[in-house]
C-alpha cells in the first residue's frame, strides 16, 4: 500500500517481494525452532552429550 511499485512492475518489484517473503519465512522458521528448543530446555532434553538440536537452532 505504501510503495510506488508492485510485484508486476518488473524485476525490482519481483526481487523485492521475493526477498521480503524469504526473509519472513526465515524469521518464522527460526523463531519456531528456538521456541521448540526452549520447551526442550524446560523438559531437560539437553545435556552435555546430547544438545545437537540446540546447536542447529543457534547456527540456523
Amino acid at each position: 500500500m505504501e510503495t510506488a511499485f508492485s510485484i508486476a512492475d518488473g524485476i525490482y518489484g519481483s526481487c523485492f517481494f521475493l526477498a521480503t517473503g524469504f526473509h519472513g519465512t526465515h524469521v518464522a522458521v527460526g523463531a519456531t525452532f528456538l521456541f521448540i528448543c526452549l520447551l526442550r530446555i524446560f523438559f531437560y532434553h539437553f545435556n552435555k552429550q546430547h544438545h545437537v538440536g540446540f546447536l542447529a537452532a543457534a547456527w540456523y
